[in-house]
Formats: C-alpha cells, sequence, structure tokens
C-alpha cells in the first residue's frame, strides 16, 4: 500500500470513539413518558380548553383538569352520584381535587387560572353586593333584637317585682346570624378559618393554591387535626369544629371543598416519603411535557365558559322531608351501571401487584370515576344553555370517564410518584445533565459551574459530587483532572464530556 493510498483510506475511515455510548436515559431520570390528555371525555368542550391552553402558554392538561375542578366547586352539595338506584347508601358528591405538576418554567400557573381567575372573580362581585345588602337587613334585626330584648328584660323586671313567673325571650330578640359572603374560590386558609366559610357556604367552595407543597406541609400548622380536617372534606362529610373559647362549635353539614394547585416535581419527593394516609392519593394528577413558547394564534372562549359557570352555580337543591336543602341524586343509567361495574372489576384486579401508593389511588378511582361521571353530565348540560337538567347519567359519560382514568389518570400518578421516588442524586443527575445539553459544554470545571448564574442544580458539594458521579456511571462525563502550573495540592474537578450526547458527537 502506498503512502497516498493509506492516506486515502485513513480520510474515508469512520471515526472510532473511545467514549461508549451515553446513557441519554439520564436526561429522564428512569422517568415514564408523559401520555397526550384524551379530549374524548370534554366533548365539545376540548376545542375551547385548547383555546385557553394556547392563550395561556401551556399544555391543555392544565386547563382541563382546572375546568373540572372548577365546574365541581360550582356544582358542590347540590348534587351528588349514585351508582345504583336501588342502593342509597353509596353516594359521590361532586369534589375533585387535582394538581398540576411541572417545572417554572411549563406556565401551569397560567393554565390552571385560565379558566377560573376571571369567571370567577365576575361572580364573586356580584355576590359581595348582594352581601352588602344582606348587611344591611342584618343590621336593622340586630337593632330590633336589641330593642325586643331591652323590652323583654324590662318586662323580667316587672315580673320579679309582681313575683310572677320569667317570661320567655321572644324569638326576635335574639341576635340573628351574621350572612356571610359566597366564597368562590379560597386561596389561603387556616381549617377552622375554612370550616367558618363552608359554614355559610352549605354548597361548599374552590381552594387553589399557585404552589401546593406550602398547603400539604401546613396541614398541623395552626391545630392538630387539619390533616384530618382536609380529608373529610375530600368527602364532604359533615364536620365539626370545637373553637378555643367559644361555647359554640363549627357544625358544618357538608365539608365540601374541591382543591386545585401547582406543584413543582423536586417537591413531590417529601410528600411521598411521608405517612401515606391516602390523601396524597386523593389528587389526579397532570404532569405534561412543556409546550415550547410559541406567539398565540387564538384563546378561549372566557364568554361561553362563564355562561356555563353561572347555570351551574344556580342549580337548585332539593327539598328534603323535613323541608331542609338537600342534594339532588342522579343515578347512573342501567346500562351505565354495568358498564361501571365492568371497569371497577377490571380496575380492583390490577392491585395486587401496585405499589403501596399506587394501589390506594387506583382504589380511590371507582369514586372519582362516578364524580367525573356527574360532572362531565352536567358540564354538558350546561354548555348547552337549554334543556331539563339530566336525571341520570349515561353510559357513555361513564365509559368515557373511565377511559379517561385508564388512559391520562393511572399513566400521569405511574409518572409522578415515579419519578419523586427516585434517589435525589439521580434526579439531581437529570438536572446536570439538561443543564450540560443546554449550555453545549465540552469541559467543564464542578466547582465553577455550581457558582455561575443560572446554575439550576444542587448547591451543596456533596450532592453536586453524588450527581457528577451518576452521570460518570451513565458514561456522559470522565473526571480530567489536573493542576494550574503543576504546582502540589488537590487537583481540580475538571470534566470532559462525552461527544456523543451532541447529535454531532
Amino acid at each position: 500500500m502506498t503512502a497516498a493510498t493509506m492516506k486515502e483510506a485513513f480520510a474515508s475511515a469512520e471515526p472510532v470513539s473511545i467514549w461508549p455510548a451515553p446513557d441519554m436515559s439520564v436526561l429522564t431520570a428512569g422517568r415514564r413518558r408523559a401520555v397526550a390528555m384524551p379530549g374524548d371525555m370534554f366533548g365539545d368542550l376540548w376545542l375551547m380548553i385548547e383555546g385557553f391552553a394556547e392563550g395561556a402558554g401551556s399544555a391543555p392538561d392544565y386547563p382541563a383538569l382546572s375546568l373540572l375542578a372548577s365546574a365541581a366547586s360550582l356544582i358542590g352539595g347540590k348534587r351528588k352520584v349514585q351508582p345504583y338506584a336501588n342502593i342509597p347508601q353509596w353516594r359521590e358528591p361532586a369534589i375533585l381535587w387535582v394538581a398540576g405538576v411541572g417545572d417554572p418554567s411549563s406556565n401551569k400557573s397560567s393554565g390552571l387560572e385560565c379558566v377560573m381567575e376571571g369567571p370567577f372573580k365576575r361572580l364573586e362581585e356580584e355576590y359581595r353586593g348582594l352581601h352588602v345588602d344582606a348587611l344591611q337587613d342584618w343590621s336593622g334585626d340586630v337593632e330590633r333584637a336589641k330593642a325586643e330584648r331591652s323590652q323583654w328584660q324590662e318586662a323580667v323586671k316587672a315580673a320579679t317585682k309582681e313575683g310572677i313567673g320569667t317570661p320567655r325571650m321572644p324569638d326576635d330578640a335574639v341576635d340573628p346570624d351574621k350572612p356571610q359572603r359566597r366564597r368562590m374560590v379560597v386561596k389561603d386558609v387556616t381549617p377552622e378559618a375554612m370550616a367558618s366559610i363552608l359554614a355559610g357556604n352549605p354548597a361548599g367552595t374552590l381552594h387553589y393554591r399557585d404552589e401546593l407543597s406550602g398547603w400539604l406541609a401546613s396541614f398541623d400548622r395552626y391545630a392538630p387535626g387539619g390533616r384530618q380536617f382536609w380529608i373529610e372534606a375530600f368527602g364532604g362529610r359533615p364536620f365539626v369544629i370545637d373553637r378555643k373559647g367559644q361555647d359554640n362549635p363549627i357544625s358544618i353539614a357538608f365539608s365540601g371543598v374541591s382543591v386545585s394547585g401547582g406543584i413543582q416535581p423536586d417537591k413531590m419527593a417529601d410528600l411521598i416519603a411521608g405517612a401515606d394516609d391516602g390523601l396524597l392519593s386523593r389528587f389526579l394528577l397532570a404532569w405534561p411535557e412543556p409546550r415550547p413558547f410559541r406567539r398565540p394564534s387564538r384563546c378561549g372562549d372566557e364568554r361561553r365558559l362563564e355562561a356555563m359557570y353561572r347555570r351551574l352555580d344556580g342549580l337548585a337543591w332539593a327539598q328534603g322531608e323535613d323541608g331542609n336543602n338537600t342534594a339532588r341524586v342522579l343515578t347512573l343509567a342501567s346500562d351505565a351501571a354495568d358498564a361501571f361495574d365492568e371497569w371497577a372489576r377490571d380496575n380492583d384486579a390490577d392491585l395486587d401487584d401496585s405499589g403501596s401508593l399506587f394501589k390506594n389511588f387506583c382504589g380511590k378511582m371507582k369514586g372519582v370515576v362516578l364524580r367525573l361521571s356527574l360532572i362531565i353530565e352536567l358540564l354538558q348540560w350546561a354548555d348547552r344553555g337549554e334543556g331539563a337538567e339530566p336525571a341520570t347519567i349515561s353510559a357513555r359519560t361513564v365509559m368515557l370517564a373511565a377511559d379517561f382514568v385508564e388512559e391520562y389518570a393511572k399513566p400521569m400518578a405511574l409518572r409522578t410518584y415515579g419519578d419523586a421516588a427516585l434517589p435525589q442524586a439521580e434526579r439531581d443527575a437529570a438536572v446536570l445533565a439538561k443543564h450540560i445539553l443546554r449550555m453545549g459544554q465540552r469541559q467543564f470545571n464542578a466547582r465553577t459551574m455550581r457558582r455561575a448564574a443560572g446554575y439550576p442544580g444542587p448547591k451543596k458539594a456533596d450532592d453536586l459530587e453524588a450527581a457528577l458521579s451518576q452521570l460518570v456511571e451513565a458514561d456522559w462525563i470522565r473526571p480530567s483532572p489536573d493542576r494550574e502550573g503543576n504546582t502540589p495540592g488537590r487537583k481540580a474537578a475538571n470534566f470532559t464530556v462525552n461527544p456523543g450526547v451532541y447529535s454531532d458527537g
């Protein structure tokens, strides 16, 4: 072989890398991929939801779940679903807890709020005006009670002088209860304050938190039993809170609170690591892939949305035999009950092989499917804007709700639970890997990287070292220590990045 031939052979030879192929699954820390939310359950509302999502710059998952929770709070205690017409012992209320999971850049807050803020504020303003009128009437009733009580006190004095029986205090002499304003949404509240709000809002309300982790961590901060109160609030059961220093407890007939809010993935780890009392598994979770920025070309139809909300908010109570307000009950149609039975059996059959948290989640899905069916049936009715309110829930609605749970809710729960259960070093390694790619780094110094502006990874040296070890094991980086000027002392923590992590590597 001549020199020219050898040169030509070398020039045409495929380059051979001394690096093994990098493990690219590091980027997701072994996390399950997000699934697309099926829009079938929402019917004609799905295009409207996508419009709101585009206007908010978020995935449609966030406004879709927020819409469900908002609608649930407006229906509240006025309607319940009963799966079997002849068995009244099992009824589910219109209460949903939803959580949008995502990084700060995912626009989850705007996605959750875009279907709630505007219409709820306008409704609450109207209720505020009605509340002012009610307070004026109440003030007059208070003065009347004072006058009646003064006359009664004079009558008591006279009876005492005359030695006759004490006259009964008239009903009008008793101070009337102060009217409470309708609260469409509550954003930061203690259990005792929420109990007072529920006492004046018998249909329930919506609790929204931009960051749910702070709320979840505060349950027992103010008073013992806070966590138990919120667990009861998911079921809408009657609840009594004894108030310190006051004779009369707060008695709530329907402790129904729907919950909506966002949470960052790394905040889920501490919540999952805590005691599993079933509270976390009550949440429907959405953790979609973030959408890249693009200028929106449309937005949601807020007039249509507000009209739906007003119709749901205007649902009338049923009247019990005692004359008090009670929930009107919708039952599943006969074929809907059959469809629910078939799905429920399949759902329970899969529980034995599940982890504890996911097992609890699946166990609650029977009630959630019923609640979703009730909410969707009434949402569709409210969107039509005409026609009689449905008295039963159709088989189609039940099957759509069950498909939504199977195709979306369960995979999203596994995605969230699995990621949060990973060791911290693996989650930190994923953050570092994304940072390396974003910065296009071929070499770096660990100490310099940690101190640079915009660095998103672990701040403590030990945590950074553990994450770097994960990347070394995954063949993403190799140590390349050296000393400036070949001076004695500790070698710098320099690393070389595997060219294979880049498309041109």
